[in-house]
């Protein structure tokens, strides 16, 4: 069955009557059923180039129209509670329809990064079982080769497509049901020390949680309910735009303004004529814009904050003198979601010090040595947290999916070990330090150290390899690989290209070495372990010195692939 907008399906509530009120999708209905006539989603013509370049503005009551008659067709084509549906829909409108529809039947979502490789999405689609995957006409081929692989040495049945103009499938039987009592609203896959995405269980309660602690942290950032329009290129396959900021706006009644992507060159002038309030970003953002000379029309905006995390020390004043609002840093992670979030939105936020706010009474921390022990204020260590009250785990994921034990072990000893390096200061605020994980943190995305590592083990041409982060003024880390030859070859500027492009056979543009060292020997201990923190001193200095190749030019996003308005 095709999908049309405008049919006239009948509404069917009956598993939404079930989580009445503890649902995104409740929140959804609530908040349109008391204001049908505010926008709730705008997506300006420049972030619709790529299939129409016509605006999206939808106000609420439009938008639950088309959200029951999506849903009328997914329950007609047998999706029911306890399933998972993968969506590939990138930052479009449709997106947020599947969502909310599914939401309302009880099945959870797993989206999908379209950029990432075909080995990284079969991993997905294997870990999460989903049952279907909804895309854009333009993606389906591209999809292919990660199906074929998702099935390769499984018996697993490979899940149809359905491309959103096109006939529906029909949905097999669930392959297990979810919790009652914490229903499944996202499975969200995150790259984490141990190489291979895990995914999060996201619950109905994370959302609604981390919605209502944007809410109510009020100072700099005050959301008047039914005004604010919220700006963010950011991606909804991340739980910030997911959880975030969506479900401010949801909650608040408040306009989404979703972008594609982040277009540096546009940006001003879009939050300009988006009317935006708020304006999310990353730390990349602050400093690509901040590479251009500036206009007057720069400040023709009417946004009160920008709230993200990771501006460069050196940005954060300078932009906020040039561009006129403060930049509040705030720290959280997809595991840890608003049972321990924190935000710098209250004088003094130490601006240029990465300091990311003080503590709220909703959550307990820890700042521990390597053996578990608290450490001094002013003393750097891993932080620990977890959420105050009966609930350690309260407004956290629920866990890994498939990795009950990865699980248990990062919540060892009853608080939750982030793997994040900070330190407090004198006044109670925290200040990011570093990360303890394998974990390189480029332009917002997190990426395994040893997922690379694994890739570039494979070729022949490399004996040994380590992989970890350099700094990068302008996205704050980059990848770079010290890598020991096989015998029989020679370091040269072109062995490192022949590197780089069988690593691009295997990994998404943004995972690949941006330098590449030769070194005769990696540091290892004396069980022939990786001595990273010794590893990352050495590329700091033989990036620092030129003695890296440096491929950074050759990372490029992939040429956006033509996709009809569905």
């Amino acid at each position: 069955m095709a999908f049309d907008s405008s049919c006239g399906f009948p509404t069917q509530r009956g598993d939404s009557a079930a989580i009445a009120g503890g649902s995104v999708r409740a929140a959804f209905d609530a908040t349109s059923d008391r204001y049908p006539e505010r926008p709730f989603l705008h997506i300006p013509a420049q972030a619709t180039a790529g299939y129409g370049g016509q605006p999206v503005d939808w106000q609420y009551g439009e938008a639950a129209v088309r959200v029951k008659v999506l849903e009328a067709v997914l329950r007609e084509a047998g999706m029911t509670r306890g399933h998972r549906v993968a969506l590939m829909l990138d930052n479009r409108a449709e997106f947020f329809l599947c969502w909310l529809a599914l939401n309302g039947i009880g099945v959870s979502i797993v989206p999908l990064n379209a950029e990432h490789s075909a080995a990284e999405i079969a991993h997905v689609l294997r870990d999460s079982a989903a049952v279907m995957v909804i895309t854009l006409d333009g993606r389906k081929a591209a999809l292919e080769p990660a199906l074929n692989l998702a099935r390769t040495g499984t018996d697993m049945a490979l899940p149809p497509v359905w491309c959103l103009d096109g006939g529906m499938p029909q949905a097999p039987a669930p392959r297990g049901t979810l919790s009652a009592g914490e229903d499944e609203c996202a499975l969200v896959y995150t790259s984490g020390s141990t190489g291979l995405p895990k995914g999060c269980m996201l619950s109905n309660a994370y959302m609604l949680a981390f919605g209502r602690w944007y809410l109510a942290l009020g100072g700099l950032c005050a959301i008047e309910p039914g005004a604010e329009r919220l700006i963010t290129p950011l991606p909804l396959v991340h739980m910030n735009a997911l959880a975030c900021s969506s479900m401010a706006m949801i909650l608040s009644g408040g306009c989404i303004v979703q972008l594609d992507r982040f277009h540096p060159g546009t940006w001003a002038q879009t939050v300009a004529e988006s009317g935006a309030t708020i304006v999310h970003y990353l730390g990349v953002m602050p400093a690509i814009l901040l590479q251009f000379p500036p206009h007057p029309g720069e400040r023709a905006h009417a946004v009160k904050f920008g709230f993200g995390a990771g501006v460069h020390p050196k940005h954060q004043a300078a932009f906020e003198a040039r561009f006129g609002f403060p930049l509040v840093e705030s720290w959280s992670m997809t595991e840890v979601g608003a049972g321990a979030a924190v935000a710098a939105n209250v004088e003094p936020r130490q601006a240029g010090s990465r300091c990311f706010g003080r503590p709220a009474g909703h959550m307990e921390y820890r700042i521990v040595d390597d053996a578990g022990n608290d450490l001094p204020p002013g003393t750097a260590g891993e932080l620990w947290v977890r959420a105050a009250g009966p609930d350690p785990r309260a407004g956290f994921f629920s866990g890994y999916a498939n990795q009950p034990a990865l699980t248990e072990a990062a919540w060892a000893g009853g608080y939750f070990h982030t793997g994040d390096i900070v330190r407090a200061g004198s006044d109670g605020a925290l200040h990011f330090v570093d990360r303890k994980k394998s974990i390189i943190r480029r332009s917002g995305e997190n990426i395994a150290s040893l997922e690379v590592e694994a890739v570039l083990n494979q070729l022949p041409i490399v004996r040994n390899v380590g992989v970890g982060p350099v700094d990068d003024e302008t996205r704050g880390e980059e990848v770079m690989a010290c890598v020991e030859l096989a015998a029989g070859h020679a370091p040269s500027h072109e062995v490192a290209l022949q590197i780089f492009e069988a690593a691009a056979q295997r990994l998404t543009y943004y995972k690949l070495p941006g330098y590449i060292a030769f070194v005769s020997a990696l540091p290892l201990t004396a069980s022939q372990k990786l001595q990273r923190g010794v590893l990352r001193e050495i590329m700091g200095r033989l990036a620092g010195e030129g003695a890296a190749f440096d491929l950074r030019a050759l990372k490029k996003r992939p040429a956006a692939q033509p996709a009809d308005n569905a």
